[in-house]
């Protein structure tokens, strides 16, 4: 991560154009951000007032899964019509038109191809459940202002200062045959001081000032403690995204706003044709499942420390908050004061100051 624009580290403020992509780093020093802390993901696997575990949520599972389950589905139907068509062509030249359907239906080659989208659409699915089962959470202290991740099972845990944790916001457009997509990620660098390597953490969001407050969560915790998060905007974890309380709500809400016939198209077939609610049962299985266990070092490194021990913010990182905390009392925004604009002029809208 060592750029030739600025032949250091990245620093909070620094803004980046690259293949297309915007990035707005937040950190190092993790500053504030003037943005509201929230977390809509079930991010926060355990907080406590010693560490908070930092993990994917069902919401990103299960759309995995209904993705899959989605392009599988629509194979099947594709299928399905060309052997009708098929079968139809065949009776209307005087074939039988049901052993020609049945002949069709088990044509190797079809089954074959069929075979291989599943494998293709399986592959990411399984490691995207692997990830989740077999390396634990990332684990921020608060007391230590360290942050230990363990990126494969059995492998030596990294630990990285807090201050010294690069946290960016990324912006940027996907083109498909349809339309130019936005999207928006938050992304958590942990940098191994020994070898100079950088790992990544990205969190996929629908807005980039969602990202922006996914991380402000992190920052007052590890900055105020955990009376600092915010309450979850739905109080019963029922109804978080992903599950299928959440399901039908949406559905409900989709229901009021459309005609009839864009509910039925709109929605019911689609949602039927990927899976239903099936995607929201087998996603809250997974995450029900038991995790990976952190390592006796870092079930060490996790004890309460008398409050003497307690790391301190450096004075560096006083005194920058206290000069960003000015500014947005003054009525800056966070990219006012860093002077950065995006290409999207609704996106810097997006982070308002306090």
């Amino acid at each position: 991560m060592n750029e030739p624009k600025y032949n250091r580290l990245p620093h909070a403020g620094d803004f980046e154009i690259e293949s297309g992509k915007e990035a707005f780093y937040l950190s190092p020093k993790p500053l504030p951000t003037g943005s509201a802390a929230f977390t809509g993901q079930r991010m926060h696997r355990e907080v406590n007032d010693v560490f908070l575990d930092f993990a994917h949520g069902v919401s990103g599972l299960e759309f995995a899964v209904r993705a899959s389950v989605g392009s599988i589905v629509f194979m099947a139907i594709f299928f399905a019509l060309c052997n009708l068509f098929a079968a139809g062509t065949s009776f209307y030249y005087g074939w039988p038109f049901w052993s020609n359907l049945i002949e069709n239906i088990k044509n190797p080659i079809m089954w074959g191809f069929t075979a291989v989208h599943i494998l293709i659409a399986g592959m990411p699915l399984y490691k995207t459940i692997h990830q989740i089962t077999s390396v634990p959470p990332v684990r921020f202290n608060r007391q230590r202002r360290e942050v230990a991740y363990v990126r494969q099972k059995g492998e030596s845990p990294l630990i990285v200062p807090w201050e010294e944790v690069i946290a960016c916001v990324t912006a940027g457009t996907v083109v498909n045959q349809y339309a130019v997509m936005h999207n928006y990620s938050l992304m958590i660098g942990l940098r191994d001081s020994c070898s100079g390597e950088v790992v990544w953490l990205t969190l996929n969001v629908g807005h980039l000032s969602l990202a922006v407050s996914e991380w402000e969560a992190l920052r007052v915790y590890m900055e105020e403690g955990p009376q600092a998060l915010p309450e979850p905007l739905l109080m019963d974890e029922e109804f978080q995204e992903g599950t299928v309380a959440y399901f039908h709500m949406c559905r409900g809400v989709y229901r009021e706003m459309h005609s009839w016939p864009v509910y039925a198209f709109g929605f019911l077939t689609i949602q039927f044709c990927s899976g239903w609610t099936l995607p929201c049962r087998f996603s809250e299985w997974i995450y029900t499942r038991p995790k990976a266990a952190f390592s006796d070092s870092i079930r060490e490194w996790s004890k309460p420390l008398p409050a003497e021990q307690h790391a301190k913010p450096s004075a560096e990182l006083l005194q920058q908050s206290a000069e960003l905390r000015q500014a947005l009392s003054e009525g800056q925004s966070l990219f006012d004061y860093y002077n950065v604009k995006f290409s999207e002029p609704e996106i810097a809208a997006g982070i308002e100051s306090p």
